[in-house]
């Protein structure tokens, strides 16, 4: 019951973010560049798509350009990875 409720958690926490997110209160560059805990195991590309005008299409050609496999989790960006997509986000 515990590791539910702790997935429940992880699951509106990130969903807030995302809202967030599509309305501007929170920026793409801050949470790539300091990416709170829960978010660590979320998938790059979800967290694209949350981003205002970032559809499907445009996510995986930013991924495309930044070299991060559709797979790849925010946790586990590279050093570099995380500095294209700062550089292509204005961060």
């Amino acid at each position: 019951m515990e590791a539910l409720s702790k997935a429940n958690e992880v699951r509106s926490r990130r969903a807030a973010l995302k809202a967030d997110l599509k309305h501007g209160r929170v920026k793409m560059e801050d949470v790539l560049a300091d990416p709170p805990e829960y978010l660590l195991t979320a998938k790059v590309a979800d967290l694209l798509m949350a981003a205002p005008k970032c559809g499907r299409i445009k996510s995986a050609r930013i991924m495309d350009l930044c070299r991060i496999s559709p797979s790849k989790t925010v946790g586990g960006l590279s050093e570099r990875q995380r500095q294209e997509l700062l550089a292509y986000f204005g961060g």
